[in-house]
């Protein structure tokens, strides 16, 4: 797809595409407006840059440093906005995206699950982080809507002497529990259900379908672990306020 017609009708497949999904949404109701068109044309101008950007990466292997630095600081950036609701939700978020994300890829590295070379680093650095900000949104989330469910116990326990985190405890697990599940049902239905990006990436990339496979399963393993370390850190920074819902402040 080099040639200006390959392009022309790249571009007319992914406007279809769009097109259908605005239509379907203001048919059923949903009333996100355009909000969809802006998030692909936003993706489209990201990807171009990413793209420029990786070619020189690739040239100067220790830009890559840079180039993870400003990944976890746009992850964190988007979870700390969706947890302004949260009492210190933004400093939480942030704690959360980066603890995850790191210790996942000091890991995934120090036991050579991968070779660390620029590309792999890329790679898993870049779903590692996405689904970092994935988990601090979902399990901040997930607690808060707990917490107003349940303020009436949360009273109960702190009027009976329990601390803040000890009042939060039941909460912050079920919020983890319940951000970990629809990823967990996605990895043990991996090569049934679907065929993951990674693998597939890895074989359009020419690996054979071995390589492709343990690749793979890294990061199958990595989302595991780094969705679970940021789900903890979140519920269990969150779990510390001795705040109750209608005293949140953002």
């Amino acid at each position: 797809m080099t040639d200006p017609s390959g392009y022309a009708q790249f571009v007319a497949g992914l406007l279809v595409l769009t097109g259908l999904t605005l239509l379907l949404l203001r048919w059923d109701g949903v009333g996100l407006g355009l909000f969809p068109l802006w998030a692909i044309l936003r993706a489209v101008v990201q990807l171009t840059v990413i793209a420029l950007l990786l070619r020189g990466i690739l040239d100067v292997p220790w830009t890559v440093v840079a180039f993870v630095a400003l990944m976890l600081t746009t992850a964190s950036w988007t979870a700390m906005g969706r947890l302004a609701e949260l009492r210190h939700g933004r400093r939480t978020a942030a704690l959360g995206v980066l603890s995850g994300a790191l210790l996942t890829l000091v890991v995934v590295f120090a036991l050579h699950l991968v070779d660390l070379q620029v590309r792999y680093l890329v790679a898993v650095g870049g779903i590692v982080i996405g689904n970092s900000m994935t988990a601090a949104t979902l399990a901040g989330r997930n607690f808060l809507r707990g917490t107003r469910a349940k303020v009436g116990e949360l009273e109960a326990w702190l009027a009976l002497g329990a601390t803040p985190a000890q009042a939060h405890e039941e909460i912050g697990r079920e919020a983890v529990r319940e951000s970990l599940l629809p990823t967990l049902d996605q990895t043990k239905s991996t090569g049934v259900v679907t065929l993951p990006g990674a693998f597939v990436g890895a074989l359009f990339g020419g690996a054979s379908p071995a390589q492709a496979a343990q690749f793979q399963l890294v990061v199958l393993a990595g989302i595991a672990l780094t969705m679970t370390v940021t789900g903890i850190v979140v519920t269990r920074l969150a779990g510390r306020t001795p705040y109750l819902p209608a005293q949140v402040e953002g």
